[in-house]
């Protein structure tokens, strides 16, 4: 609707040296040849910049109306509409500025004013059928929508007449309308009506009815309510209030615990992006504030914490909420505030259900999770802190805690002061480290350890054990705990402590690592004890809690590879290990995974410098040592027998996890392992058959940088050698694109760059849609990058990814932008040596011309070398090129006289009917 020249492709944005030559007239010019040519951002661009020159109010007003109409195209109604009614203010007369504001106001959902400008509009050129029409069109979608609501209005009434009726007794009728409900609240208009009827004081209401399937049912119903909505979020709390919530979040009915957790957490998401954003309108101006909301809703989980009626998984519920809204999701974000004022107001109150020692007088409900979950939120709040004065507070709060058990309060103090200890060194290890060392803590641990009673053994032996962990402990633990450890393995009658004795020794007995010359233990105690864990492990007669520490030991003992050997080789031990990592117990999940990777060798290892162990020798410094079963052929067939286990299964399991035992470094180690497992092509079909694939989405997306790295780099191997709409169905095979693009990144390395490359190339042969998902992710220009690369492989699989992405019209129009030698690359690489280049580029070139008939006209302008190469092409004798030239040569005949005339005069046509005449090449 624009007036202008006819398209040009080949502007870009305005230069801007060139401000001073540049006219407003000639920038209006620019602006409507660019939107014509479909380049709406760049149309933009010079409009503002016409603006920037332009004083007559008049002219003002046609850039303005001009603008409307790119924004609309962009899809930003606000700015649409506040630009047409600019040019509206200027000429109340304007149609074209009245109608592309009705647009507009359309799409905003402000239907009434929308009429109103057309209706504007139809009086001003009332002949334009155009105007008629859309009127017609939105009148009828205004009646739709006054009808659809005033239906709404009953069905919502009746919904909760339902539910709130005592004396209904059809269950089905119930169970109906609270599902109607929930899938009402998760339309906008759905739950603004819920809201607007009256609808939290009937939810809250439906609560208090104690019913567990009406709780679900009201708690589900706020959840779609309050969903990216924060002024309607503020409301429901201030009308249902914290305390509340917090209480149904306590309560025994697990389902509904978790129900209130789930929609606490999009409360607090909702209300944490009016922290973040600038919100402009009415609706949000309700909302003054809401970080006062947000300590709010915290204060009260922190008090869930030490509620002696809160439920056990209530307060599990209550720790994953915490991990997941109080610290910073990223370092990039400045504000560490929240967590300063969480370790002031609560962190007693977290270190209180670390402490928790399970059976004793008076102890807090918690389940074999809790302590894991505390460990994890402690270590999440330690590493939000930002300097050393921020830390030195939390060093001191701990160890204020620590003392304030461990003096005064008898036995059971101390075994409080020893719990919390090992809570701590399970998470934030460098204040586990220092309260270890307040004066008696080591010793009480040592002499605890020899306790009669099995319950304060416990304590101490795990103490000792995750003190074992660190180090600058481990050497003192070696000295004093080893021997004594021992005696207890050897001497105790309880299961449980001679399991937890023989992990403390696996873990003394593994300092070497994977170094096989610094074995700490005798020949063939390693294997004993390896040997006793897998026996335990598979022992279903002793509860799931104390085998998972005989994984702890394997975790530890499979740095030696005789042991990964003889694991392998024990079905039922690893059938027992996987049926583990699927239990309810997830604090068991980071020891399957770290024991996993020790099997397949996934961990990084670099080769050492030759130079350097000569150095090393010479200088007699220790040189680590691989172990012979550590040899390649040994780690695939470790592999090949995981694969055949039914490892796959289990990880994808351990993924799915909602729980904090899946911390980022878990998740970076079940990365590390998919892409072992899938390292081999024949392997791949299955890791995805048995939901590897899928497990992979998440990994690639959330977690470690090294971890997304190796998730994406195992989603590129699958994708390469599989069809991805198999691997990948229905919507998850765009999710893959965003993984595989983050490849291209400068920092990866030169085999994860072509992988990427090789993937996104599978994709973008598939549909549009995926190519305009990988345009939309930004990985044009990288791919574009790899097209100048040294290594040959990275540059033909560049260039193999852009003859795919060269099928979409935004790539064609590239190669056309002005400045650009996109299209003399492609020329020259159609000349190379490297046949496979050649093959790659020449296909683009075809593929270019055939669906963008203006670039055979751009041809003869990039290269003066364009008809050599094009004839090189046609006499090569690979048929695959002669094709190629021959489709690239017929579009550039179709495509202009001037070009057909210089192709004619040259030996093109004594070549082309050379080859008209060979029967063998049809």
């Amino acid at each position: 609707s624009i007036p202008g020249q006819p398209p040009v492709r080949a502007q870009g944005r305005v230069p801007t040296g060139a401000h001073r030559q540049v006219t407003a007239e000639q920038l209006r010019a620019r602006g409507n040849a660019l939107f014509q040519a479909g380049d709406h951002g760049a149309a933009l661009a010079a409009y503002t910049e016409a603006l920037s020159l332009s004083d007559a109010a008049s002219e003002r007003a046609v850039l303005h109306r001009n603008r409307a109409a790119c924004y609309l195209k962009l899809e930003d109604y606000a700015k649409a509409e506040a630009d047409a009614t600019k040019a509206i203010e200027a000429d109340g007369r304007d149609v074209k500025a009245l109608f592309r504001r009705s647009q507009a106001l359309q799409q905003l959902g402000r239907l009434d004013q929308a009429v109103s400008d057309l209706q504007r509009c139809v009086s001003l050129e009332p002949r334009n059928k155009a105007f008629h029409e859309a009127l017609r069109a939105l009148g009828s979608s205004m009646h739709e929508k006054m009808k659809a609501m005033s239906c709404m209005d009953s069905k919502v009434e009746q919904m909760f007449q339902i539910l709130l009726d005592l004396d209904e007794k059809d269950a089905d009728k119930k169970q109906k309308a609270a599902q109607n409900l929930i899938v009402l609240a998760r339309e906008e208009a759905g739950a603004e009506k819920i809201f607007q009827s009256d609808g939290v004081r009937l939810l809250m209401q439906l609560l208090d009815t104690a019913k567990a399937d009406l709780m679900l049912a009201a708690l589900r119903t706020l959840v779609g309510l309050c969903s990216g909505h924060r002024s309607r979020t503020a409301a429901i709390l201030a009308e249902l209030g914290a305390p509340r919530l917090a209480a149904v979040l306590g309560v025994e009915h697990e389902q509904v615990s978790l129900a209130a957790c789930n929609l606490l957490h999009v409360m607090f998401d909702s209300l944490k992006e009016g922290l973040q954003k600038d919100f402009r309108g009415k609706e949000d101006a309700m909302v003054l504030d809401s970080s006062r909301d947000l300590k709010l809703l915290i204060k009260h989980l922190l008090e869930l914490l030490v509620l002696e009626g809160a439920s056990a998984h209530g307060r599990d519920n209550a720790l994953n909420l915490l991990i997941k809204v109080v610290p910073r999701k990223s370092p990039k974000e400045t504000n560490n505030s929240l967590s300063l004022w969480v370790i002031d107001q609560g962190l007693k109150k977290i270190l209180e259900v670390g402490s928790t020692v399970c059976g004793s007088l008076g102890s807090l409900p918690v389940t074999e999770n809790s302590r894991m979950s505390t460990s994890v939120l402690l270590s999440k709040l330690y590493e939000d802190l930002k300097c050393d004065a921020e830390r030195e507070n939390f060093h001191h709060l701990c160890e204020d805690y620590v003392r304030s058990w461990f003096d005064g309060h008898g036995l059971p103090g101390k075994l409080r002061a020893i719990q919390t200890v090992s809570c701590l060194l399970q998470g934030p290890s460098d204040a586990g480290n220092r309260a270890l060392e307040l004066e008696g803590i080591m010793d009480s641990v040592l002499s605890l350890c020899a306790s009669v009673c099995e319950a304060h053994q416990l304590v101490a032996v795990e103490a000792l054990i995750h003190a074992a962990d660190k180090a600058k402990r481990a050497s003192f633990i070696t000295a004093n705990g080893v021997n004594l450890l021992k005696e207890i393995y050897k001497h105790s009658e309880r299961d449980s402590i001679r399991i937890r004795a023989l992990v403390g020794l696996c873990k003394l007995g593994s300092a070497g690592g994977t170094d096989f010359s610094m074995k700490q233990f005798a020949e063939g105690s390693t294997m004993k004890l390896a040997k006793q864990c897998r026996k335990w492990l598979c022992n279903e007669a002793i509860d799931a809690g104390t085998r998972r520490w005989a994984v702890e030991g394997l975790a530890y003992l499979t740095f030696d590879a005789d042991v990964k050997e003889e694991f392998v080789e024990d079905k039922a031990a690893m059938q027992a290990m996987f049926q583990l990592a699927k239990s309810e117990d997830r604090s068991v999940l980071y020891a399957v995974a770290s024991t996993l990777v020790n099997c397949t060798n996934s961990y990084d290892h670099e080769e050492p410098d030759p130079q350097m162990l000569e150095l090393a020798k010479y200088a007699k410094q220790h040189i680590p040592e691989q172990h012979p079963k550590d040899k390649p052929e040994f780690v695939r067939r470790r592999v090949r027998k995981l694969l055949v286990a039914g490892v796959v299964s289990a990880l994808a399991c351990m993924v799915k996890s909602e729980n904090p035992a899946l911390t980022n470094s878990c998740r970076e180690l079940i990365s590390r392992l998919f892409l072992a497992l899938v390292e081999e092509a024949e392997d791949r079909g299955g890791v995805v058959a048995q939901g590897g694939g899928k497990a992979l989405i998440p990994l690639s997306l959330e977690g470690t940088e090294v971890g997304q790295t190796k998730a994406a780099q195992a989603l590129a191997k699958i994708t390469i050698t599989s069809n991805p709409e198999m691997a990948f169905p229905g919507e998850r095979i765009y999710e893959v694109v965003r993984p595989l693009v983050s490849l291209l990144h400068l920092q990866r390395t030169g085999l994860e760059n072509f992988e990427g490359l090789m993937a996104l190339t599978n994709l973008a042969g598939i549909s549009e849609r995926l190519r305009q998902k990988i345009l939309k992710e930004r990985a044009v220009p990288m791919i574009e990058g790899y097209m100048f690369e040294e290594h040959e492989l990275i540059r033909l699989a560049a260039t193999e990814c852009m003859c795919n992405m060269a099928m979409s019209k935004e790539v064609q129009e590239m190669f056309l932008a002005e400045g650009s030698d996109r299209l003399k690359l492609m020329v020259l690489y159609s000349g190379e040596e490297d046949e496979k280049l050649r093959r790659a580029a020449s296909g683009t070139l075809a593929m270019l011309t055939a669906l963008h008939p203006p670039i055979c006209k751009r041809i003869p302008q990039v290269t003066v070398h364009w008809l050599e190469i094009l004839q090189a092409l046609l006499l090569s004798p690979s048929v695959e090129l002669q094709h190629r030239g021959a489709v690239v040569v017929m579009n550039m005949m179709a495509a202009a006289r001037e070009v057909a005339e210089q192709l004619i005069a040259s030996e093109m046509l004594e070549i082309l009917s050379v080859l008209a005449k060979d029967k063998d090449k049809p």
